[in-house]
């Protein structure tokens, strides 16, 4: 009566799984297990003469109800194998047991998809020994504890595969007095818990897009927030520029007769290239010297370098120009502004003339 009883109560609860298969993960499962099995202190036992061999596999079908990750509830039919012996009659005997197991179970997470286990709970057993192949059958019933520890992973979030040991107690067959076992169980389970996680939905978050400098990059993105619409940017917002090379005369500096001293008063006209070139700081200069065409052209020529070279000192050590910056070279009588000998001829060509040569930045427009 009581095997038909935990059955019924076996099917009754397996009918909700189909219900929930196809929800949200549920607190559901079932599963099987295939392990070795061996009965004990057989070989102690009175009635055994010689000791015989466990049969080598044992097995179990279950459902589970999880009422939280930590705990549940499980209900099963467990065949624990058969053992073999002959007894001081020299009768052989042939003992196994199975029946429906009932128990508590408890769930520990020790690492990523690792997790510990114990068990505890009853089995409600049917004991039977086919003694002399059958010839002398009989059979006895009753309920066993028992208690387990198991290791699990988590192969996926359904699918569960644990390490077990059952320690089974009171195998008894009391009807006729002849047994009196224990039984230990080693064994692997794959279960498989039924439906999914629920997706985890994060609500939107919506910011303003505001672009205040109208140059289609957004302020919370823009490094130039005042960029004007005309321009063309890049990502940070910032206008884009072309590099412009262009070359400026600075007008001439001029020198008295036969002389490479530069006059105080051409000082001002030195300052304004040097603030120009601080300003540009990619720009360059090239100081030309000129002579007046009076006298041996080679004497003229040497003239020159030494007044062109007189500028370049003052842009050097007077303004701090860098010295790689500015180049000096004499010409000598070779480019005179005005043709011949004529006293305006020749102070206009004594002259220093200073050649800029910079680059400056143009922005891009669209």
């Amino acid at each position: 009566m009581m095997n038909q009883t935990v059955k019924a109560i076996l099917l009754t609860s397996m009918l909700p799984f189909a219900a929930n298969a196809a929800q949200e993960l549920t607190p559901w499962y079932v599963g099987g297990g295939l392990g070795v099995n061996n009965y004990e202190p057989s070989c102690d036992m009175k009635t055994m003469k010689v000791c015989g061999e466990d049969a080598p596999y044992a097995w179990d079908v279950f459902g589970g109800y999880l009422f939280n990750d930590y705990f549940g509830v499980e209900l099963g039919y467990r065949d624990l194998g058969r053992a073999e012996w002959i007894d001081y009659s020299n009768k052989l005997n042939d003992v196994g047991a199975k029946g429906m197991s009932l128990g508590v179970v408890g769930f520990w997470p020790i690492a990523n998809r690792w997790s510990l286990s114990v068990e505890a709970g009853a089995m409600n057993y049917l004991l039977s020994n086919n003694k002399e192949y059958g010839s002398e059958y009989y059979s006895d019933s009753g309920v066993a504890p028992y208690l387990g520890a198991g290791i699990g992973y988590n192969i996926t979030e359904n699918l569960k595969l644990q390490a077990k040991y059952r320690r089974y107690e009171n195998l008894d067959e009391d009807r006729w007095n002849t047994l009196e076992m224990e039984s230990n169980y080693w064994g692997l389970e794959l279960s498989y818990r039924f439906g999914k996680s629920a997706p985890t939905v994060l609500a939107p978050v919506i910011a303003a897009v505001i672009d205040s400098d109208n140059d289609g990059v957004i302020d919370s993105l823009d490094k130039c927030p005042d960029t004007p619409a005309t321009h063309k940017v890049d990502a940070n917002g910032c206008s884009i520029y072309k590099q412009i090379t262009e070359q400026r005369d600075l007008g001439s500096i001029l020198f008295a007769n036969d002389s490479s001293v530069v006059k105080s008063e051409s000082i001002a006209r030195i300052e304004k290239l040097a603030n120009y070139m601080n300003k540009n700081p990619q720009s360059k200069v090239l100081i030309s010297g000129h002579a007046s065409d009076v006298g041996k052209a080679d004497y003229n020529m040497q003239l020159s370098d030494k007044r062109a070279n007189a500028v370049a000192e003052i842009l050097i050590n007077k303004f701090g120009i860098s010295k790689d910056r500015v180049s000096a070279k004499g010409f000598g009588i070779t480019k005179p502004v005005i043709q011949g000998r004529s006293n305006e001829a020749n102070k206009a060509n004594r002259r220093i003339e200073a050649h800029v040569t910079g680059v400056r930045k143009e922005a891009l427009i669209k």
